[in-house]
């Protein structure tokens, strides 16, 4: 008669996973913010650094650029090297993801879109 409630454990387990896989997203998700890296142009004449959520942090011009003719280089160093962090960042982000990823049950996996 009650033999279909025996699985009911293995659900409060289950879900005690997900709580702490939640927690460690949102803990990931905040570390992010700590996260930097550099991206550089123009053979690093401007280096922009960025979070690994995107977020400019830093950007160093070398003084010989700064000069008013140059302004239009200086203008497309300075986006390259913020494009360049951006997309290292984006990659720091995504290898912390498959790393909270590989830390979670395989059946958690399945639940939250992972392979």
């Amino acid at each position: 008669m009650f033999g279909g409630l025996k699985n009911l454990g293995d659900m409060g387990k289950i879900m005690a996973q997900a709580q702490e896989m939640q927690q460690k997203a949102a803990d990931m998700q905040e570390s992010l913010e700590n996260i930097t890296v550099d991206g550089s142009s123009g053979a690093g004449m401007v280096t922009a650094t960025v979070t690994a959520k995107g977020k400019l942090t830093g950007l160093a011009i070398d003084p010989s650029l700064l000069k008013p003719e140059d302004a239009e280089v200086v203008q497309d160093l300075i986006i390259a090297a913020i494009a360049a962090a951006q997309e290292k960042g984006a990659v720091r982000a995504q290898e912390e993801m498959q790393k909270l990823m590989g830390d979670m049950p395989a059946g958690l996996q399945g639940m939250m879109g992972g392979s």
